[in-house]
């Protein structure tokens, strides 16, 4: 299997060229990504629990998807490929905002990443795929922020991070 690249980044979100994941991982290197969140008409959002057989964060909850930008591709294109890769549905996604940040796991791999924040709307229950994905489930916003405070350690490292950025997000913005 031929190793996935990540694009790497300036603070301008300028490419500065393509490495293999892992290495950019284990280097610590800005590189470009994602984050899609899926929200319902109950203003839910679309948790997903990762694959117990992940290299890092297994059986941990984050947002909808997320995942790396592939060379030519844009932030769009990327969302809707791995939403449909991951959670087996399509949707329009719309770009809120981009921001960077780093975040080291126990396993000695770091997430440093410019990670383009994107919102999707839909009901569909998902098709998950079991490689990527192990559960899911909709989940209100208000009750995402108050179990994180009370059980921090059943969500990836990242989605605490980008879950406050979207929760204030939405706070200062109507979608």
């Amino acid at each position: 299997m031929i190793e996935e690249k990540v694009i790497l980044v300036d603070i301008n979100d300028e490419p500065l060229g393509l490495m293999d994941k892992m290495a950019a991982h284990e280097q610590a290197l800005l590189h470009r990504a994602f984050s899609v969140f899926v929200l319902n008409d109950q203003n839910e959002v679309m948790l997903q629990q990762r694959a117990s057989h992940k290299y890092h964060s297994p059986l941990l909850w984050t947002n909808t998807c997320c995942s790396h930008q592939r060379a030519g591709e844009s932030n769009i294109q990327a969302g809707k490929r791995r939403l449909e890769e991951e959670m087996g549905f399509k949707t329009e996604l719309k770009e809120l905002f981009h921001f960077i940040y780093k975040a080291p796991f126990d396993n000695g791999l770091t997430e440093h990443e410019l990670d383009h924040v994107m919102i999707g709307y839909s009901n569909e229950a998902p098709k998950i795929n079991k490689e990527e994905v192990e559960s899911w489930k909709w989940m209100k916003i208000e009750d995402i922020k108050n179990d994180m405070q009370i059980h921090p350690e059943i969500y990836t490292v990242w989605f605490k991070i980008i879950f406050d950025k979207f929760y204030h997000y939405l706070e200062s913005h109507t979608l």
